[in-house]
C-alpha cells in the first residue's frame, strides 16, 4: 500500500511538472527580466526630450460662443506653432480664427513628435493608422493615429493622435520585449493586465498542488524520515 501510494505521488508531481513546467520557465525568466530592467527605459523616457518648450499665444478667441454643447472640458494645444482648442475631447477649433479642423495633417504630425523626440532620431517612414488588433502595440488608444517609424537598431515607433495632435506614446524594441514577457507572465493573451483570469488562477493552483506534492513525495520516500518512524515504533 505504501509503494502503490508513494508511485501515485511520484507520477503526479512528475506529470503536473511536465505540464506545468513551461509556464514556470516563463515566470521565472520574465521575473528575472523585470527585476533587471529601467522601468523609465521601459517607458522609453530616455528616447523623449527632457524638457520641451512652452508655447506663449496671445490675441485668442473666447472659445464658449463656438461650440454649439455646453463646453465641459477645453484644452489649449501647440500645432505647428498655431494655437487650438480641444472641446469636449471632439472638436478641434483654431483658437484665434474659430475655424474647424477635422484632422491634423502629416507634416503636422512630425512636427509634433520633434517636439518630444530627440532630434538624434532621423524619421524613416510616417503612416496613419485606423484600427489595430488585440496584440498590437498601440491597443487600447485613440484613433485615428499617425505612426513615425525611425531608423535605428532600437526600432521606436511615435504615435501622435490625428484628431488633436497628442503625442501619445512611443515604442520602442525592449518595451515589446517586456510587453511580450508581460503577457506570459500574467497568461492574458490579450489584453495583458487582466491578473484575475482564469487560466492564471488554474495554472497557479497547478503550482500550489506541484509544489506540495514535491514536499510530500519527498516526506514518503526520504529515508530519514523511515528511520525516524521505525525509532518512533520501537
Amino acid at each position: 500500500m505504501r509503494i502503490s501510494k508513494t508511485k501515485f505521488i511520484r507520477k503526479s508531481h512528475r506529470y503536473l511538472g511536465l505540464f506545468l513546467g513551461i509556464q514556470f520557465l516563463m515566470w521565472t525568466v520574465s521575473g528575472l527580466y523585470f527585476s533587471w530592467t529601467n522601468l523609465d527605459e521601459i517607458h522609453g523616457d530616455h528616447f523623449l526630450k527632457e524638457k520641451k518648450e512652452l508655447s506663449i499665444f496671445e490675441n485668442l478667441i473666447n472659445p464658449f460662443p463656438l461650440e454649439k454643447e455646453q463646453v465641459e472640458t477645453l484644452v489649449l494645444k501647440n500645432i505647428n506653432e498655431e494655437p487650438y482648442y480641444w472641446v469636449n475631447n471632439k472638436t478641434l477649433i483654431h483658437a484665434r480664427t474659430g475655424e474647424l479642423k477635422k484632422e491634423i495633417l502629416e507634416p503636422e504630425a512630425l512636427k509634433i513628435a520633434s517636439q518630444h523626440v530627440k532630434p538624434n532620431f532621423k524619421v524613416k517612414t510616417i503612416e496613419k493608422i485606423t484600427e489595430t488588433g488585440k496584440h498590437h502595440e498601440y491597443r487600447g488608444k485613440p484613433l485615428p493615429v499617425y505612426v513615425i517609424t525611425y531608423e535605428g537598431k532600437d526600432k521606436i515607433r511615435a504615435y501622435i493622435n490625428a484628431k488633436n495632435g497628442s503625442f501619445e506614446s512611443i515604442r520602442h524594441r525592449d518595451w515589446r520585449i517586456f510587453d511580450f514577457l508581460w503577457m506570459t507572465h500574467t497568461m492574458d493573451f490579450e489584453g495583458r493586465d487582466d491578473m484575475n483570469n482564469l487560466l492564471l488562477r488554474i495554472f497557479s493552483l497547478l503550482g500550489v498542488f506541484t509544489v506540495i506534492s514535491g514536499f510530500v513525495l519527498w516526506y514518503v520516500s526520504s529515508p530519514s524520515i523511515r528511520k525516524i518512524k521505525k525509532r518512533t515504533i520501537r
